[in-house]
């Protein structure tokens, strides 16, 4: 039966991540260091050879794509941009620790929205909607192999509600240009809206060579 791959990696960080600054919309760089750092792990680890790059529109996912597919046109997908924090864009957990909208929106439900951001349910609404675009898209037109280069929010959110084994949003954290390979088989994403996680990525060249070689 023919399966696709996906391949999820977060992007470098900026000096917001350093910072732990809740950063949405604002697009920040990616830090001198997180560029060296996606370079070394490109020249010793092995990012996939893949048919196509989504990425979100801010240049933290686009330039790291870029280091990651060098050869690949980086196709930007609008909803993929990370979280509308409205109000708390900027700031840190530290610096809202006496706010009660940001004690109500961490404790509330799905539902519950930052002050002129989004709500929670509404971030997972588009999220969910542009990935299954682009997965049906794939699928349509026999692509078989991609990669999104996105936000944490935003691939822990796919993962949260696509990928098998289900596990809640916290068990996905990747780090900077890490991520998971996922595989795609029709039948079931077309009957249940579900992807198996297979594997972390990228795999090490040494690694992968040593499995070839059992």
């Amino acid at each position: 039966m023919k399966t696709y791959t996906i391949y999820l990696f977060r992007h470098g960080l900026t000096k917001g991540n350093l910072n732990a600054q809740y950063i949405g919309h604002t697009d920040l760089p990616l830090t001198t260091n997180s560029i060296n750092e996606l370079r070394n792990i490109k020249a010793t680890e092995h990012y996939p050879e893949v048919d196509a790059v989504f990425s979100s529109p801010l240049k933290r996912c686009k330039d790291s794509a870029a280091i990651m597919f060098p050869k690949s046109n980086i196709l930007e997908i609008e909803d993929f941009i990370e979280y509308n924090f409205g109000e708390f864009e900027g700031l840190t957990a530290e610096d809202l620790k006496d706010n009660e909208d940001f004690k109500n929106w961490l404790h509330g439900d799905i539902y519950s929205s930052t002050p002129f951001g989004e709500s929670n349910a509404q971030f997972a609404q588009r999220v969910c909607a542009a990935f299954e675009k682009v997965v049906d898209g794939c699928v349509k037109t026999g692509t078989n192999n991609i990669a999104i280069v996105g936000h944490a929010g935003v691939l822990m959110t796919i993962l949260s509600c696509y990928g098998l084994p289900e596990a809640p949003m916290a068990h996905w954290q990747m780090d900077a240009g890490y991520g998971f390979k996922l595989r795609l088989t029709p039948s079931l994403w077309m009957q249940a809206r579900k992807i198996e996680v297979v594997d972390t990525s990228p795999t090490s060249i040494q690694s992968e060579t040593e499995n070839d070689e059992k």
